[in-house]
């Protein structure tokens, strides 16, 4: 569920970080200063907001994002220096870590539910196995005395089923 919400988190600030931009970039289009070549670049990776937000979603994903900005930085405004700056540092350094801390979480979560079934799987066999002891020190007390002589012991041992019942708990009757 907090994974679910970090994702959230993080569309809406991709959503609002490309609308921004397309927003601040608009004016940038009718800039005379700006040859025509720039203006085109420009409106092809922020002039909608779909461009932009899919301009976003490739520099906040794709390592790159030094290719997205530099132009705007040189050609627009030194602003957008400052504005990527802070975006890459609390996007991709921050919220990616928190991300990753919340699959790491998760996932050692589950690592130890499995640890937990294999020791509650252990301990169902040694209450298995421990019944099973029971039942043949049982069928070997003759006496009845509730105590297995050594006598008793070796005689149960030259049964042939014994030694087959034991050999289904993995012990070898010799």
């Amino acid at each position: 569920l907090a994974l679910f919400w970090s994702m959230v988190l993080l569309m809406s600030v991709m959503m609002s970080t490309a609308l921004i931009l397309c927003q601040s970039l608009n004016s940038s289009l009718s800039d005379a200063a700006l040859d025509a070549e720039r203006k085109e670049w420009i409106y092809r990776y922020y002039g909608t907001s779909s461009r932009s937000l899919w301009t976003v979603f490739q520099l906040t994903f794709s390592g790159g994002w030094p290719n997205y900005v530099q132009p705007l930085v040189e050609d627009v405004g030194v602003f957008y220096a400052f504005f990527f700056a802070i975006y890459v540092s609390c996007v991709t350094f921050a919220m990616f870590r928190i991300i990753t801390a919340l699959f790491l979480k998760e996932t050692l979560k589950v690592a130890s539910m499995d640890v937990e079934a294999t020791i509650n799987e252990k301990m169902a066999d040694m209450d298995f196995y421990a019944k099973k002891l029971h039942d043949f020190f049982s069928v070997a007390d003759t006496s009845g005395d509730g105590y297995v002589s050594w006598e008793e012991f070796n005689a149960a041992l030259e049964d042939d089923r014994v030694k087959t019942y034991l050999s289904t708990l993995d012990l070898d009757a010799q």
